[in-house]
């Protein structure tokens, strides 16, 4: 990382001298993420000028590691014969990106500098629902036909390679598409040039349709170590591929979007020094107000035991514990819930063993909080700080950590079940991570704990 700071301010003093020259040396010897970085870093007005030195291959892929904003400003900026030359270098699933995020007359400059055949295709990736497999397939990949001979696949390989995305692996299909079976490089390297295709080539191989989501598409090039994977219609004729780099954007891109949602934010896009306070306002408003309403019911409930209260004050001070003690309990187990759940490792018919072995769980944890508690209520409470409603009526504290103990499992297996439960009825279930979770609990726990305290006490 060092030697790319480096290079990054020798390019910056070399762009404000004007040594183009110069310049060109240090980005060409630049990974495309890091020239995009560079270029935030210097003026606006002379990103086109650092473009205009890079080689257009270069050019193409720095382009795709800029953000919506910097790639707008560049395109407006172009001639129609520097935008076909970007377009034509970039692969299609990336046009496709740039294009979902740009604005309707960039859109339409894009299609416009765009052949006639790749116009076609974006229109038809364009088509498949956002987040679907259709949606960030490519289709450049290399196809091959059953009869032909290794000598023929590689003639073929080295004929397309230059305007495909990967060729890594190759598809072997009839004459009306249907796909047969793959083809790995190294399987064609290591068989005589003699050797027919059909013969050598994998049929047991897994694909996805074009409507399946895209998490479960990342899921499945994880779970079976993929390079790509086929993407396939109803008559299983191969559309297109979805690569390795895609599937781990969508992994990023569901994670942040797990990571708003358990945090009470309305997911962005956009970073967070180019989110303006506006637009986080919006974001966060919505689930403030909610939980806000929604915390009533805990005032209600409190409110309606004010008797209780009055009789014994001591209970008040002990309840932000309890209900922060069931808030945790209930988050704990809901992440964990939900980890499983996005690993694949959960599923609907798994919630009896999630809720035996979260209650086992609870109970261990319920009973070590409780008698620690115990003591702590009675030596620093009662004698440290010499506080006699606890000291002279040892219910008090047996009350509390009762209520404790309830509220802890209460909380852990509210934590394990919902998350299933939105799963199963087609929601996030990092929306019932910690906001929610946390609002439920306290209502329980306060119920639960006045409900005992009147027993236990006759208040």
């Amino acid at each position: 990382m060092k030697s790319i700071s480096i290079s990054t301010e020798k390019a910056v003093a070399l762009l404000e001298a004007k040594k183009y020259s110069s310049l060109r040396i240090i980005l060409n010897a630049m990974e495309p993420a890091d020239i995009a970085e560079f270029m935030e870093e210097v003026p606006k007005e002379q990103h086109p000028v650092v473009f205009r030195i890079l080689p257009k291959e270069l050019a193409a892929d720095v382009f795709v590691e800029m953000d919506p904003d910097q790639q707008e400003l560049l395109i407006s900026g172009f001639s129609d014969s520097e935008l076909r030359e970007v377009l034509d270098e970039m692969y299609l699933d990336d046009t496709v990106d740039i294009i979902e995020e740009m604005p309707a007359n960039v859109i339409e400059r894009i299609l416009k500098n765009s052949t006639p055949d790749m116009r076609k295709v974006i229109n038809e990736v364009l088509k498949y629902p956002k987040n679907s497999a259709g949606s960030i397939m490519t289709t450049e990949y290399v196809s091959l036909k059953e009869d032909m001979t290794v000598a023929q696949a590689f003639e073929i390989i080295r004929k397309v390679a230059i305007d495909k995305e990967t060729i890594y692996t190759c598809y072997v299909t009839d004459a009306k598409r249907c796909l047969l079976g793959l083809i790995s490089a190294k399987t064609l390297l290591i068989s005589p040039l003699d050797a027919v295709i059909g013969d050598i080539m994998d049929s047991n191989f897994v694909y996805v349709s074009t409507l399946d989501d895209q998490e479960d598409v990342a899921k499945a090039i994880e779970k079976y170590d993929l390079l790509a994977i086929p993407v396939v219609d109803n008559e299983q004729r191969l559309l297109g591929i979805v690569t390795v780099d895609d599937a781990i954007d969508v992994m990023q891109n569901e994670a942040e979007e797990d990571f708003a949602v358990m945090a009470a934010v309305t997911p962005t896009e956009k970073p967070y020094l180019k989110t303006s306070p506006f637009e986080l306002w919006k974001a966060r408003i919505p689930w403030l107000l909610l939980l806000m309403i929604s915390a009533t019911f805990t005032g209600m409930i409190i409110s309606s035991f004010e008797d209780a209260l009055a009789v014994i004050p001591a209970l008040t001070a002990f309840i932000p514990m309890l209900m922060d003690t069931g808030g945790n309990s209930g988050s704990q187990a809901s992440v964990t819930v939900i980890r499983g759940i996005s690993l694949g490792e959960i599923e609907f018919r798994d919630i009896g063993k999630v809720i035996w072995k979260e209650l086992r769980t609870a109970l261990f944890c319920a009973v070590t909080l409780a008698v620690v508690n115990f003591g702590k209520i009675i030596l620093v409470d009662g004698y440290l700080l010499n506080n006699p409603a606890i000291t002279g009526n040892l219910m008090v504290p047996l009350a509390i950590c009762v209520t404790l103990a309830v509220t802890v499992i209460a909380a852990k297996m509210i934590g394990c079940i919902l998350p299933i439960l939105a799963k199963k009825l087609g929601f996030d279930p990092a929306v019932m991570a910690s906001p929610f979770i946390t609002t439920l609990v306290d209502a329980v726990s306060l119920l639960v704990y006045f409900q005992i305290a009147k027993i236990l006490l006759h208040c």
